[in-house]
């Protein structure tokens, strides 16, 4: 049984505000990946803790950066039951687990973030992590840019 909306909504607009897609059904999700060009992050939010207190302050600061995603799109696992479950076949190699971020680029996989990488981490650390992701996989390449 899902979460009650009146529950997670303030959870949701954390993500919201800062212009993160909010993808509730499997057809978003499959529509954000099959039509973003370039880099899109994927986040699996959650109720817990750990996504509280680390994560998304963490992407929050971590969009500061100049270098972010093309695209990032968010679901929320115990919500959106079946967008979640779309959302995870995109992560293939690694167990479902909440919250956790991935990276995909032109649709692949080029950077994970499980929850035992997100659990008991201060959001700097959170952030940081995402940057250098983010510069890695996200920076547009010089001859790109002219």
């Amino acid at each position: 049984m899902p979460y009650p909306e009146i529950m997670i909504h303030g959870m949701r607009q954390e993500l919201a505000q800062l212009g993160i897609e909010e993808t509730k059904t499997p057809e978003q999700v499959k529509e954000a990946v099959e039509n973003t060009k370039g880099t899109l992050m994927v986040i699996v939010n959650s109720v817990c803790g750990c996504a509280a207190g680390g994560v998304r302050p963490g992407i929050a600061m971590a969009l500061q950066n100049d270098v972010t995603p093309d695209k990032a799109i968010t679901v929320f696992a115990g919500a959106d039951i079946d967008a979640t479950d779309v959302a995870r076949d995109y992560f293939t190699g690694y167990v479902p687990s909440s919250p956790s971020i991935g990276i995909l680029k032109d649709g692949k996989l080029v950077q994970m973030f499980e929850r035992r990488d997100l659990e008991g981490r201060h959001p700097m650390q959170i952030a940081q992590a995402l940057v250098n992701a983010f510069e890695e996989h996200c920076a547009k390449s010089e001859t790109a840019a002219n």
